[in-house]
C-alpha cells in the first residue's frame, strides 16, 4: 500500500478493534495482527508507528503474551495501552506489579500537557481506568506524564525514543478526549499525514477479493439489511456474475420485509434467488427458548439453506456473509469473552460444503459499514436501513418461537418505527425496535379484564454499537407508540420502555 500503516499488535483485550477503529477515523490506515508476529513481518509492513493493546493478563505471570522484544529497536514509536504499557515497562527494564485493589470506571486524571501526547488538551479530564495491575518502577530514560488519586503512573514517555504507555484507555468514549489522544499520536509522534479513506479501503479490499476468489463462485447470505447489502456491492464490484446473492426467507423477518427485500434486489446486476423457508426454520425452533440454542440452530440451518441452494445452482466455492466486527468480538475473539454467539459467527456449524467463508465487513464498524456503502453506490434508503440481527425475531422474541407470536411482534415493531420516522427521529436513534416478552399481566380494556404480552421498547444511541446509550425519545411520542400498539395490536395490554445503557446490557435482549 502507498499509504501509510499503523500496526496495532493484539494481546486479547475485549475492545482492541476500537483502537484500529480510531486509527482509521484519523485517516491513518491501520491493521489488527496477532502480538506474536514475526518481527521479520512486522519490518516489512513498515509502520509508522506500532500500538500495544490491553489484555486480561498480567505481564509477569507464566504464559503472558508477549512480543518480539527486537520490535523496540526498529526505531518505530510506540503506544502501550493498559497491558500494553506493562509490556512496555517490563520489557525494557521497569516493574510492573500487583495493585492493592483493581482500578475500573471514569477516573479523574492529571496530565502534563508539555508532552506531545497531550498537546491541546486539559491539565485534567475524565479517562476510563481498567486494570489490576500498575507500574511500580519505570525503566531508564522515562518519566510519569500523568497521574490519577489512585495510579500514580498513569501514563509515560520516553520523549528520544518515542515510546509512549498509558494506563486507561483512550479507545473508549468513556475517555474524556481519548480520540485527540489517539490523534496526537499518530500525528504529533509518528508523523502521520491522514492519507486514508474509505475509497482506499473499497479498492484495497476489491482487489484482495479478486485475488482470493479468481474464478470461484460465490453464495452471499443476502439478509436485506445493510451489512450485506454493502458486502454484495462489494463482491459484485468484484466479482461480478460470479456471485450468487440467497435471500433466505426464514419467516422471522418485520412486515413486509421479505417482500421489500426481493424488490430492493431484483433488477440490479446480481444473480438473486429468494428461498421461503419459514416453515423449515420454525419446525427446528419448536419449544426452544434458550436465546443460545436458537443462535445455533438458526446458524447452521442457514448453512443447510445455502448448501441445498448450492446443490441447484452447481459447484460452488465460496460463502459470503456480512459479518462486521462487533459479531466477531461479542461471540469471542481470540482470548476476548464470549457476550452471545452471532448466527453468522459463533453459530457456524463445524463443517461446511465450501472451500472458505468471506467476510469482506469483518474488520468494519457499522458507521464505517454505511460509509462504505455510501461510497459503493448504494441509495440511502438501504445504506440506512435500520440494523437487523441474523436470527431476525426469533432473538426479539423471548421463550419460545410461535408464528402468532411474530405476528404479534411484526404489527407492533411496525408501528414503533412508523411513528419514529414520523417524528423525524430516523437518524437520531441509531437502533430501534420492539421485543415481545414471555410475562403476561392483568389489564383492562373495554371494561374487561386482559391477560396479555407486555411489549418492550429499545431505542439507543451509539457511534460504534460496542458501547450504547438508551435513546431518550421524547414523551409525547413514547406515548402516541403506546396508544397506538395498544389499540392496534391484539395481544399487548402494556408498553415498557428500556433505559438500560451497553455495558451492563447488550443492545439487543438475547
Amino acid at each position: 500500500m502507498e499509504h501509510q500503516f499503523v500496526l496495532v499488535l493484539d494481546f486479547g483485550g475485549q475492545y482492541n478493534q476500537l483502537i484500529a477503529r480510531r486509527v482509521r477515523e484519523c485517516g491513518v490506515y491501520c491493521e489488527v495482527r496477532p502480538h506474536d508476529l514475526p518481527l521479520d513481518e512486522i519490518r516489512a509492513l513498515h509502520p509508522a508507528g506500532i500500538i500495544f493493546t490491553g489484555g486480561p493478563s498480567s505481564v509477569y505471570a507464566e504464559g503472558a503474551p508477549l512480543c518480539d522484544p527486537g520490535v523496540f529497536t526498529l526505531g518505530v514509536p510506540v503506544l502501550g495501552i493498559c497491558y500494553g504499557i506493562h509490556l512496555l515497562v517490563q520489557t525494557l527494564g521497569g516493574r510492573v506489579a500487583a495493585a492493592g485493589g483493581r482500578e475500573y470506571g471514569r477516573t479523574a486524571t492529571d496530565l502534563d500537557t508539555a508532552s506531545p501526547l497531550f498537546h491541546g488538551l486539559a491539565s485534567t479530564i475524565t479517562t476510563w481506568m481498567s486494570h489490576g495491575d500498575y507500574v511500580e518502577q519505570l525503566p531508564e530514560g522515562f518519566h510519569v506524564i500523568a497521574k490519577s488519586r489512585n495510579c500514580p503512573v498513569a501514563a509515560i514517555e520516553n520523549t528520544h525514543l518515542r515510546f509512549y504507555g498509558v494506563q486507561f484507555h483512550p479507545e473508549v468514549l468513556h475517555t474524556e478526549k481519548g480520540q485527540e489522544i489517539i490523534r496526537n499520536f499518530l500525528f504529533e509522534v509518528c508523523g502521520c499525514v491522514g492519507d486514508w479513506t474509505m475509497g482506499d479501503y473499497a479498492k484495497t479490499t476489491v482487489a484482495e477479493l479478486k485475488e482470493k476468489i479468481g474464478h470461484g463462485r460465490v453464495l452471499l447470505a443476502l439478509s436485506g439489511g445493510v451489512d450485506s447489502a454493502v458486502a454484495a456491492a462489494l463482491l459484485s464490484r468484484a466479482v461480478g456474475r460470479q456471485l450468487t446473492c440467497i435471500f433466505v426467507d426464514h419467516g422471522l423477518m418485520r412486515k413486509n420485509e421479505g417482500d421489500e427485500v426481493d424488490q430492493a434486489f431484483q433488477g440490479r446486476d446480481i444473480q438473486f434467488v429468494r428461498v421461503d423457508a419459514a416453515e423449515r426454520f420454525l419446525e427446528k425452533l419448536q419449544g426452544v427458548s434458550d436465546p443460545e440454542r436458537k443462535r445455533k440452530i438458526i446458524g447452521e440451518e442457514f448453512i443447510r439453506v445455502f448448501e441445498d441452494e448450492a446443490n441447484k445452482i452447481g459447484a460452488v466455492d465460496f460463502l459470503a456473509q456480512g459479518t462486521i466486527y462487533p459479531d466477531v468480538i461479542e461471540s469471542g475473539l481470540g482470548d476476548a469473552a464470549t457476550i452471545k454467539s452471532h448466527h453468522n459467527v459463533g453459530g457456524l456449524p463445524e463443517h461446511v460444503r465450501f472451500k472458505e467463508i468471506v467476510e469482506p465487513l469483518r474488520l468494519l464498524f457499522k458507521d464505517e459499514v454505511r460509509a462504505l456503502g455510501l461510497e459503493l453506490g448504494l441509495p440511502d434508503y438501504m445504506v440506512w436501513r435500520q440494523p437487523f440481527p441474523g436470527p431476525g425475531l426469533a432473538i426479539r422474541i423471548i421463550g419460545e418461537i410461535k408464528k402468532e407470536k411474530l405476528d404479534v411482534l411484526r404489527d407492533a415493531d411496525a408501528v414503533f418505527r412508523d411513528e419514529i420516522a414520523h417524528a423525524g427521529l430516523m437518524r437520531d436513534i441509531n437502533q430501534y425496535f420492539a421485543v415481545l416478552t414471555d410475562m403476561r399481566s392483568v389489564g383492562v380494556m373495554g371494561d374487561g379484564r386482559t391477560y396479555d404480552y407486555t411489549l418492550a421498547l429499545r431505542g439507543v444511541t451509539t457511534s460504534d454499537f460496542m458501547t450504547a446509550d438508551w435513546a431518550r425519545i421524547p414523551y409525547e411520542v413514547l406515548d402516541t407508540i403506546s396508544n397506538r400498539i395498544i389499540n392496534e395490536v391484539k395481544g399487548i395490554n402494556r408498553v415498557v420502555y428500556d433505559i438500560t445503557s451497553k455495558p451492563p446490557a447488550t443492545i439487543e435482549w438475547e
